[in-house]
């Protein structure tokens, strides 16, 4: 199996599987003499883990980070960086009863036909249980992009199913357990409300998350065939159940003109950013701004018709620990993507043109 790896100079390989032992990441390609340790990742895996509030699942995973090489006398060498992360809450009988059939709307059925084996524990390789090592990675990216050019990420929920999530502050997002940017208590409460009804019925519902980078240098990205926002793209659909992207304006942009679209220049900036921070396949200067569409939980109680392995009809239902919506969790995923791509280009740039600028226009 294939494909268990991302990045071209700062390169993240991820294993293990939902209801291993353990699991984790190799990074190869952080830069030499970054003051580094557990304690400046954890932080970033505790904004990921389960259990955090009644409408994620209650799955209880500390999610511990444990760095194996790579750091010597708290900074690391240049050498392959191993992250590992122990599974203490597995329930692998919850899942006994789908061991010979596929549940609709997940993986079961093309990895079964891929390769002829498949761990359905938990989903095993397909589960979003391997995004952790991934947030882990991007939280060395982030200390490394912020200690050189300032660049700092930011995200939020903007919709959850059919409630819109107006946007007020960022100071808002760590206040309540759906990373919406907003202090409103009737908004919460409804968003409250809906997760309930869903765990009662068995069901599930989407969720739309918006992410920004700031103060990302000029320059970034490849005209042609390594696009900035080609690779942005790539890097968000490669997170579980993500099903749509936009940059900046993105399918808003159909209904726009020209006149309106194109951000205008002026002595002191662009006039707007409806490019998302991307000109050409190269950064801007801008912010980067990204949204993604999350389809609804596959594992859900509510029976619902598939096949066994030998084609025969049968229903399906999932137990175990679910989230609702798998949304909720996906801010701090969504943020690590885009620092991993962003730390990628960075160092790409570095190595064909020299360090980038971080000297940009006032921009708007």
């Amino acid at each position: 199996m294939s494909g268990n790896s991302f990045g071209k100079l700062f390169t993240v390989t991820t294993f293990g599987e939902s209801h291993g032992p353990a699991i984790g990441c190799v990074i190869d390609g952080c830069p030499p003499g970054l003051i580094l340790s557990e304690a400046d990742i954890q932080p970033e895996l505790d904004r990921r883990k389960p259990g955090t509030s009644r409408h994620v699942t209650q799955r209880q995973e500390s999610d511990t980070v444990e760095i194996l090489s790579g750091v010597y006398q708290g900074v690391t060498t240049g050498t392959p960086i191993a992250l590992l992360i122990r599974n203490e809450d597995q329930r692998s009988k919850d899942y006994g009863n789908i061991a010979e059939s596929f549940r609709p709307g997940h993986a079961d059925y093309t990895y079964w036909h891929k390769y002829g084996v498949r761990d359905p524990r938990g989903g095993g390789r397909s589960s979003a249980r391997l995004t952790a090592p991934v947030v882990g990675a991007a939280a060395i990216a982030k200390k490394w992009l912020l200690q050189q050019y300032g660049t700092t990420f930011k995200g939020c929920m903007s919709q959850l199913g059919d409630i819109p999530v107006p946007f007020q502050s960022w100071e808002h997002v760590h206040a309540n357990p759906f990373f919406a940017a907003s202090d409103d208590a009737d908004l919460i409460a409804r968003m409250e409300e809906a997760m309930d009804q869903l765990r009662r019925d068995g069901d599930s519902i989407g969720a739309r998350i918006d992410v920004i980078a700031q103060n990302v240098p000029v320059g970034l990205g490849q005209p042609i065939y390594d696009k900035l926002d080609a690779d942005i793209a790539y890097a968000m659909m490669g997170i579980n159940a993500v099903k749509g992207v936009e940059i900046g304006a993105g399918f808003d942009s159909v209904a726009q003109k020209g006149s309106e679209h194109g951000d205008e220049l002026t002595p002191e900036g662009f006039i707007g950013n409806n490019a998302g921070g991307v000109l050409g396949g190269i950064s801007t200067g801008q912010d980067i701004s990204v949204s993604i569409a999350i389809k609804p939980t596959s594992s859900i109680r509510t029976p619902r018709r598939s096949i066994d392995k030998e084609g025969n009809p049968v229903m399906v239902e999932t137990f175990g620990r679910h989230d609702p919506c798998v949304g909720i969790r996906a801010t701090p995923i969504a943020e690590a993507m885009l620092a991993l791509v962003l730390i990628d280009h960075a160092l790409m740039h570095r190595a064909q043109c020299g360090d980038v600028s971080v000297s940009t226009p006032k921009l708007k």
